[in-house]
């Protein structure tokens, strides 16, 4: 089937405003997953956790820190995910010290 004479359907295949799609969730649900994960994580699971809040809170952020669309979901999430993987790398190498041996 022919879609013209020398027009193809190719030369826009989408409008200028929107180039992504649209089926994942939005930043607002994202952040505060984010924010649910983060405090969740100081108490079960905090390498899992801290670093999941972590890419949350940025996907929300719209991976950039510059802008004027900084939720502060999004941003409690970075952070409390942040300090939430950092407490728990150091649990984990404190617990693998030499002095909590068996013997």
């Amino acid at each position: 089937m022919m879609a013209g004479f020398g027009h193809g359907t190719r030369a826009h295949p989408r409008s200028r405003s929107r180039t992504w799609l649209r089926t994942g969730p939005d930043s607002a649900t994202l952040g505060i997953i984010g924010t649910i994960c983060a405090i969740a994580g100081f108490f079960v699971l905090g390498i899992v956790l801290g670093p999941v809040a972590v890419v949350c809170g940025w996907l929300a952020m719209g991976r950039s820190w510059a802008g004027a669309n900084r939720s502060v979901p999004a941003l409690i999430a970075l952070v409390l995910g942040a300090i939430d993987t950092l407490l728990a790398v150091i649990a984990l190498a404190g617990a693998a010290t030499w002095g909590n041996g068996m013997l």
